[in-house]
């Protein structure tokens, strides 16, 4: 399978709008996930801010973990990840999304880990082209390069849809024509993250993404 950007590209119907979304907090349930899979093996997740540093903790005495084991677990969460539950409304609003738009999965996970997350996408019904970004960055990759070239490619209104502001940021300085849009999996994560942050809209949910999309693509 590949999950490169030309084979997105080459999925993409040039006149007809784009949507890309990101998966892990959108349309995949990835913190609820993780909080399950650290309960089993003697962890608790207490989220202050969005970042992990220091929220993973010993359910025994409640002593966080060092940044180099909170990272080793992650890693190890990630592996082979195919069982995250869908966020709520994701599968629904991408199934009447794509009867009028193009709709690509664009997420900072390895071809590796791609092979997972494409089995947990399919399993949902989320079958979608998939662009593993990397790009070197890990987490941290720019997936302003991505969203622009598949904007080009659309020429038609794009929309991009992401979970963590420093992504939105990257694509509205690479592709300043696409249309932000905020929205987390779940109104705990939302409130750790606010609104101090350019986007063009802060869904509360998928039916409010769903809805600000279709007003603007005329159905």
């Amino acid at each position: 399978m590949n999950f490169d950007l030309s084979t997105a590209l080459a999925a993409v119907t040039p006149g007809r709008p784009l949507v890309v979304s990101d998966a892990d907090g959108v349309l995949l349930r990835f913190t609820g996930g993780l909080e399950r899979w650290l309960n089993r093996r003697g962890f608790v997740l207490e989220l202050s801010s969005t970042r992990l540093e220091g929220a993973v903790k010993r359910r025994d005495d409640g002593s966080p973990l060092l940044e180099v084991e909170t990272t080793a677990l992650i890693e190890e969460y990630r592996a082979d990840l195919d069982w995250l539950d869908a966020v709520e409304g994701a599968c629904a609003a991408l199934a009447e999304l794509s009867r009028v738009a193009n709709v690509v999965v664009l997420s900072n996970i390895n071809h590796r880990q791609a092979v997972a997350r494409r089995r947990n996408l399919e399993k949902l019904g989320l079958d979608f082209p998939l662009i593993a970004n990397d790009g070197g960055g890990g987490y941290l990759a720019d997936k302003g390069a991505a969203v622009k070239a598949l904007a080009a490619r659309a020429r038609a209104p794009a929309f991009f849809i992401d979970d963590i502001p420093s992504n939105l940021a990257d694509v509205a300085k690479s592709a300043p024509g696409v249309t932000l849009i905020h929205l987390a999996e779940s109104p705990e994560l939302r409130r750790l993250v606010g609104t101090g942050f350019p986007a063009h809209c802060h869904a509360a949910d998928w039916a409010e993404a769903t809805r600000f999309i279709l007003e603007r693509v005329g159905s």
